[in-house]
């Protein structure tokens, strides 16, 4: 039987070992040794200690481990792991399939190594840097459905990169040659929202001097990222919502039409269930959203991978100096909170860049203890409504007929702050 497995594994062209019950490799396919050419023989050694030069399984070292997990459901298993190579840390499929005795008796494993395309990690995954079990479990959602077509919704906290897991499933995908179109749905005026996502026709409305190509038409063939999906109003969604149903579109002023062969991720950090329940977002459009989620963890539930992001961070802040952080610095910055996400870590770090004139990175160029309670509470004060004022404007809207482009001309403010003012009061409302 052995040699007929180690057999088989040489007709393979992607990498595969056979492994024991022990983690140990048993045989490995010329596919898997090219990879660690010059490297030491990997026949009788641990697959952990080769990969991830691990002293203790996967799981012991705060991974998923596919071997583990085929021992405990007595079938085929697939993680995604970030393995160590001679040309970097490289994220890899692992799908493993167990081999049974006439027994039935579970007694060896093949191990298939697919490589992410366009997710080299660290020095080629364009922010996407971690280890963490959180991080990893994303990942693995993100491996499995950028071959699909399927819609994805990205959820998570402000700053958690959304943008960055957009592009990376568009990357892994098969339209990665075509366009990547971001679309912020919180930065478009409801007036102009639907002549930028579909487009217009010369003279469709005053202004309109020429034909305006949209950003559903420029994304063809590739991936159009809907993000900060939640802020899109509600007389778009039905049009967005026609657009994923049926494929089509129109542009405004045309009667035309128009075919649109697109993938849309969509991401929000606000809570579109609790929005379908208050009327302020459609329930048939969020279905259709919402095939696959996936949920962004926030930094402070990364651990490690907070140093890791913040070493990585600092080398692209640090305009060329050879800075590095010293060990009171690096304990600051583990044990902060971290309201902000990523994005609160790299302003953090570009502000010490720019208060360090040595090579090495204080703890006093860090922020203060008042900052970490400045920094939560604006995040809470930017999403909790002041109940009288917004009692307040919800009289006023009504005394204006629901039009909320009226109210917001008398107030002196935009029809998008009015709003966002609006929305606070109604998720403020389910809060309580």
């Amino acid at each position: 039987m052995l040699s007929e497995l180690i057999s088989f594994l040489e007709t393979l062209p992607e990498p595969h070992i056979l492994c024991d019950r022990e983690n140990r490799i048993i045989a490995a396919n010329d596919a898997y040794r090219n990879i660690w050419l010059d490297q030491q023989e990997v026949v009788g050694r641990k697959c952990y200690e080769v990969s991830h030069r691990y002293e203790v399984p996967c799981n012991e070292a705060g991974e998923f481990c596919p071997l583990q997990r085929s021992l405990r459901s007595g079938q085929r298993e697939r993680v995604l792991h970030l393995h160590h190579t001679p040309s970097g840390e490289i994220f890899e499929n692992i799908e493993l399939s167990p081999i049974r005795n006439d027994s039935g008796e579970i007694v060896y494993y093949i191990e298939k190594l697919e490589p992410l395309p366009g997710a080299r990690s660290q020095a080629h995954a364009q922010g996407l840097i971690g280890r963490s079990a959180p991080f990893l479990h994303m990942m693995e959602m993100v491996a499995r459905v950028a071959p699909s077509d399927a819609a994805v919704l990205l959820q998570g906290e402000s700053g958690t990169g959304k943008e960055l897991v957009a592009s990376a499933i568009h990357r892994m995908s098969k339209r990665a040659e075509q366009p990547f179109v971001a679309v912020d749905c919180s930065g478009l005026p409801e007036t102009l929202f639907e002549s930028e996502l579909f487009g217009h026709e010369r003279g469709a409305f005053t202004g309109a001097s020429a034909r305006k190509t949209g950003l559903v038409e420029a994304a063809a063939g590739g991936t159009l990222f809907l993000d900060e999906v939640g802020d899109i109003p509600l007389s778009i969604q039905v049009k967005l919502l026609r657009l994923l149903e049926t494929g089509t579109y129109r542009r405004v002023g045309s009667p035309e039409l128009r075919k649109a062969e697109i993938r849309i991720v969509s991401a929000t950090h606000r809570p579109l269930a609790e929005m379908v329940d208050n009327g302020s977002f459609r329930q048939d459009l969020f279905f259709r959203l919402n095939i696959f989620p996936i949920f962004l963890p926030a930094l402070r539930e990364r651990g490690d991978d907070i140093l890791l992001l913040a070493e990585a961070l600092l080398g692209r802040v640090a305009n060329g100096r050879a800075l590095v952080l010293s060990n009171a610095a690096k304990a600051w910055l583990a044990a902060y909170h971290y309201p902000g996400n990523v994005r609160e870590l790299r302003n953090i770090l570009e502000r010490a860049c720019l208060l360090c004139d040595g090579e090495v990175i204080q703890r006093e160029h860090l922020p203060g203890a008042a900052y970490a309670q400045f920094s939560l509470a604006a995040v809470k004060a930017a999403t909790a409504p002041q109940p009288r004022a917004a009692e307040d404007l919800e009289t006023q809207l009504r005394a204006h007929g629901g039009n909320r482009k009226a109210l917001a001309e008398k107030l002196g403010i935009s029809e998008r702050t009015l709003y966002r003012r609006l929305q606070a009061l109604r998720e403020g409302k389910l809060a309580r």
